[in-house]
């Protein structure tokens, strides 16, 4: 994840804390672990990396199982836990979870596409205490209803959103960018002025699930570079003003290089110190800090790597599988640098950005390690010698 607003404070307020680094991580020191509780959800999401559909599915962990999961993770020093799915709220056992989670003292967040969000949700959600809700809005309701595959899904997430803030809850939003929605990102940006939203995620489109059958729809290259290019006069705006919206985007680590390109040309004081601290972040967190558990107790690297388990939580610990696993991907992704290979291997900002998401080179040309096809630098921007350019 690229903390586009974090990373600017820290850029221009050098007294605040550093950027943690990831790459030298202790052996105690656990991952964030996005956990996919059911496989159950009420809308068809095109970009849906879980496949996921409205019926049951066989195989799920049992409260039992999940309790006992959570100690294992407490055991392992993973320091935050964020519960989807599917859709969570669907998971008849949510909230009991939710409550287990808190009390072993797990930083909790919720991954929620909101149209089930009412007051008496949001009620539940404040008094379990978790620390943040993120609500899936691709889009303005038109777009948002289309990529949602159902009617009236953009106002039930919004009323859901609502109902979060009116009960104390911190929510934000998150937005997949298409060749479609993309010119909505504005609209968004002045709906999260007026509903008082001071949270923002763009997540990047992944090529998993349905994700990867619909990847004809990702935003194209140019698009995704305007896109980011207009986040980072945001939030250099919102730092001038003093307003307090924190802005991050994901799932394609090349923002981060782009972005160093963005302070030489208007911060070029700041160039080197900015240079540093994406060093210290080391860009893509894949089986390194960040894991993924399915609803049957599987682990991957990250949460598009469904078709790649690294272990049964019914069979081995999180430790075991974490720690000492031989898997020749989960070596690679934690291997300085990358063994990658094309325009990745030759990329002067391959130390920034890690190689950026592998899941994409795997789903288009069968190979974990080959170029990024989403990155979206020219060829001239990522040979040697022209890092630091003016």
């Amino acid at each position: 994840m690229f903390r586009l607003t974090q990373l600017l404070r820290q850029l221009l307020q050098p007294e605040g804390v550093p950027g943690r680094q990831r790459q030298g991580a202790a052996r105690w020191q656990g991952p964030v672990v996005v956990w996919n509780l059911l496989r159950r959800c009420n809308l068809q999401c095109r970009h849906c990396y879980s496949g996921s559909a409205d019926r049951d599915f066989s195989g799920e962990l049992s409260r039992d199982e999940i309790f006992r999961v959570l100690e294992d993770l407490r055991a392992c020093a993973v320091p935050a836990i964020i519960l989807s799915g599917g859709e969570p709220l669907l998971h008849p056992e949510l909230f009991a979870i939710a409550k287990r989670a808190k009390a072993l003292g797990f930083y909790l967040g919720l991954s929620s596409n909101g149209t089930l969000m009412d007051a008496h949700k949001a009620a539940q959600i404040r008094e379990v205490g978790f620390d943040y809700v993120g609500v899936s809005l691709d889009g303005l309701e038109a777009h948002h209803d289309q990529n949602r595959v159902q009617e009236g899904a953009f106002r039930q997430a919004l009323a859901g959103i609502r109902a979060c803030q009116q009960h104390g809850v911190k929510v934000g939003i998150r937005f997949t960018p298409t060749r479609e929605n993309s010119a909505d990102l504005p609209g968004l940006f002045a709906l999260m002025v007026e509903e008082g939203i001071d949270r923002f995620y763009l997540s990047h489109w992944n090529y998993a699930g349905r994700g990867k059958g619909n990847r004809h729809d990702d935003a194209a290259r140019q698009t995704t570079r305007q896109l980011v290019a207009w986040l980072f006069e945001v939030a250099y705006t919102d730092w001038q003003a003093g307003r307090d919206r924190e802005i991050v985007t994901g799932n394609n680590d090349c923002d981060g290089p782009f972005f160093l390109q963005w302070v030489e040309r208007h911060l070029p004081e700041h160039a080197e110190r900015a240079r540093a601290l994406l060093l210290r972040w080391g860009g893509n967190a894949s089986g390194v800090g960040i894991a993924n558990i399915d609803n049957r107790g599987i682990v991957h690297p990250d949460i598009f790597w469904w078709d790649h388990a690294l272990g049964s939580l019914r069979e081995q610990s999180f430790a075991s599988i974490w720690h000492e696993s031989t898997d020749p991907l989960l070596q690679g992704l934690r291997q300085r640098p990358r063994p990658v290979k094309g325009r990745c291997a030759t990329c002067c900002y391959l130390a920034i950005c890690g190689g950026n998401t592998r899941v994409r080179a795997w789903q288009v040309a069968g190979d974990p390690w080959a170029e990024d096809p989403g990155c979206y630098l020219e060829e001239s921007e990522i040979l040697p010698g022209w890092e630091g350019a003016s």
